[in-house]
């Protein structure tokens, strides 16, 4: 039987099964331990939150066992929505997708006042457990016993789609589904985030809150003995399928994923700020926000060379558009690395490309200006079709290029481009994928039944209009060079652009095939044969198999591995395409 793509990878963490637990009994069980350990009258519980933790469903799971004499909730001490609101306005702009990356610390949103008054409330309570719990939760107190509750970042935009919660401290109801991930991308888990990274190190427990009412608990030592483990050996982050207006039929067919009412169009599989980890304790399975790993074994993970660069951010992403049997993406751009610093505080851009994983007959993508495209007029003709009553003529301006599997299209920021209808594209990318401009989207709406967001505005100044037909041909189509081959191998170089700075090299292979690390965390995906493992040559990590269209991620610190292929494809040629930051 084929063995198809592992919707559930983890991590077995070594050597630590003992310091993990599952639901709120056993839980508190350890705590109440952990109280009784201090043999003080008073112990202060602090569980500090990441924003959109359920807090209420940890304090009654909490409560039965640890009696506690006093529940504090630290958010009483915060500033009103309203003035939170007047702070961090000039951050969000009036537009439905994009903000302005905001600076701040939580600290600057909580009333020093209102915390006095917390903590003369805290030296009156009476003998016992006190909890004090929130999203600044440790602004409050140090306490005896410090608890972090995390969830990963899919599961807060589900808690979004489902109205279950809305923005921390806002002052009004959103709805609006973009609105609400735009405040916590530019705001929210941006502040969440510094004060983990600053936290993290000292708490003693970390709780798991992603799925309902089945919380899961480590100590420290273990969740950090999983970040070390982790960042020395090969894994795959926790993937996760989203459907889209123009969603095609291969992730469902491929992946064996359940059927939706609209078809998937989205797989994120390679996307550390949002994908997650499953990190298994004996038979205990944590999940949690792969940007930890990134932020707590940054040198490790990316290596000292990446990781002066761009700071403990996971510069690289692999995802997946599925339009076979579906509909083209939006004609779209990339802000230039100018434009995206000054308009919305980002470091570098959204340079990508697009491997063809598969194709159907026939499939296109649209890439770059036709020669004689004159801007003002193609300008005035993605306005007009945004009025209505008109269809822009995409093909009157832009190049239009057969796909077939194994092409590569490489897309430097300011190049239009779109995969069309039949297309299953892996697409490789610099991180700030949230910056796409939508020129026009084929008269469509999306699947909340709204006109999806158009920016012309930003896309037309951005527009690099010397990319005609001749520079994108020569540039961006399938600039393959052979590398380097032997008996039973080839290396090729497959882009990207020299403007870009993400190398990507592809190689074929029927027999072992030996990788040296090059300073620089790699990420690869199996895009030819059934299955493939990799090995250390010198037995620092244990065998490690990937799957057809499987993403996976090789640690800067391993210095040397080998892939070869294995199970169903031994013995015949398969495909890995790597990508990695150049030096």
């Amino acid at each position: 039987m084929r063995k198809l793509y592992n919707k559930h990878p983890y991590t077995r963490i070594k050597n630590k099964e003992n310091e993990a637990w599952a639901g709120y009994e056993a839980i508190a069980s350890v705590i109440q331990a952990a109280v009784a350990n201090k043999n003080q009258r008073k112990t202060i519980i602090v569980v500090e939150c990441y924003p959109g933790v359920r807090q209420e469903e940890i304090i009654s799971g909490l409560v039965a066992s640890l009696a506690p004499a006093l529940v504090v909730r630290s958010e009483d001490a915060a500033m009103e929505p309203s003035e939170v609101d007047r702070i961090v306005e000039r951050y969000m702009t009036d537009d439905r997708v994009f903000g302005y990356m905001a600076p701040f610390r939580i600290d600057e949103f909580y009333d020093s006042d209102k915390i006095d008054g917390v903590r003369r409330l805290l030296d009156t309570a009476k003998d016992g457990i006190t909890i004090v719990i929130g999203f600044g939760a440790s602004l409050i107190t140090n306490g005896d016993i410090i608890v972090y509750a995390d969830l990963a970042r899919w599961e807060i935009q589900q808690r979004y789609r489902a109205k279950e919660i809305g923005n921390w401290r806002m002052n009004r109801i959103e709805n609006d589904i973009l609105r609400l991930y735009k405040r916590g991308f530019f705001f929210e888990w941006r502040m969440a985030d510094r004060l983990k990274k600053s936290l993290l190190g000292r708490i003693d427990f970390y709780l798991d809150t992603n799925v309902k009412d089945e919380p899961k608990m480590v100590t420290r030592q273990a969740l950090f003995a999983g970040f070390a483990q982790t960042a020395s050996q090969p894994f795959r982050l926790v993937p996760y399928f989203d459907p889209g207006v123009w969603g095609g039929t291969w992730l469902e067919a491929n992946i064996e994923l359940p059927k939706k009412e609209q078809p998937y169009a989205w797989g994120f599989d390679g996307v550390p700020e949002e994908n997650s980890l499953y990190f298994q304790y004996g038979d205990v399975r944590l999940e949690l926000p792969a940007l930890n790993l990134v932020f707590f074994e940054s040198v490790k993970l990316l290596g000292d060379r990446v990781y002066s660069r761009f700071g403990a951010e996971f510069p690289i992403r692999f995802d997946f558009l599925d339009t076979v049997g579906g509909q083209n993406l939006s004609l779209q751009v990339h802000p230039t690395t100018e434009y995206i610093r000054e308009f919305f505080g980002m470091t570098y851009t959204q340079d990508e490309s697009y491997y063809i994983l598969d194709a159907e007959p026939g499939a296109v993508v649209y890439l770059g200006l036709k020669d004689g495209v004159e801007p003002e007029a193609m300008v005035a003709d993605l306005h007009k079709a945004q009025e209505g009553d008109f269809t822009f003529p995409a093909e009157k301006y832009v190049n239009v290029y057969p796909a077939a599997k194994h092409d590569h299209f490489l897309i430097p920021a300011g190049t239009v481009h779109c995969s069309a209808t039949g297309c299953m594209v892996l697409e490789i990318s610099a991180t700030p994928y949230i910056f796409t401009f939508k020129l026009w989207d084929w008269d469509r709406l999306g699947l909340d039944g709204k006109p999806r967001p158009i920016h012309v505005e930003h896309g037309s100044k951005v527009i690099q209009w010397d990319r005609k037909t001749d520079w994108t041909t020569s540039e961006c189509v399938n600039r393959v060079t052979t590398v380097a081959e032997g008996e039973d191998w080839k290396q090729e170089r497959t882009g990207m652009h020299a403007l870009q700075f993400i190398e990507t090299h592809r190689f074929w292979f029927s027999a072992p095939v030996m990788h040296e690390g090059n300073g620089s965390v790699q990420m690869l995906n199996l895009v030819e044969g059934e299955e493939a493992t990799i090995e250390s040559p010198t037995g620092s990590f244990e065998q490690f198999v990937v799957r057809f269209a499987e993403t996976f991620i090789i640690p800067a610190s391993v210095e040397a591995y080998t892939i070869r292929p294995s199970g169903p494809s031994e013995g015949k040629t398969v495909g890995i395409i790597k990508a990695y930051v150049r030096p």
